[in-house]
């Protein structure tokens, strides 16, 4: 009962955007500050971007600033991700979490199932 729902994955080429929603169901995000993770195949999953339960502080890997974008819309319970100028190192299965706490505070308590982006020519 207690889900979270990605959804925008898809192919596109490089220089190309989309954006990712991340929509909580059995819940409400507001007092849960939201991540994105995404893993490429053989790799370890990495943190991509985060936004506090407010919507105030945002956190990105140093990979994606200025071409990632997270933002919230708490009375939809959604949760975005603008990714502009995708590159091919982009690619992998992205996923939502949710934490009733800080960004970088600990464990997890939800995920997502979880969808694939991929950036190829």
């Amino acid at each position: 009962q207690l889900q979270l729902v990605e959804s925008g994955g898809g192919l596109v080429q490089p220089g190309g955007s989309l954006r990712l929603s991340c929509a909580a169901s059995g819940f409400t995000l507001d007092y849960y500050a939201i991540g994105w993770f995404r893993q490429a195949p053989g790799k370890e999953r990495e943190g991509v971007s985060c936004i506090s339960s407010s919507g105030g502080t945002t956190n990105n890997a140093d990979s994606v600033k200025g071409r990632f974008t997270i933002s919230r819309d708490n009375a939809k319970n959604t949760v975005y991700l603008q990714m502009n100028s995708l590159k091919p190192e982009d690619t992998g299965v992205y996923y939502c979490a949710a934490i009733r706490g800080r960004c970088l505070s600990g464990v997890y308590d939800y995920w997502g199932q979880g969808t694939q982006v991929t950036v190829s020519s």
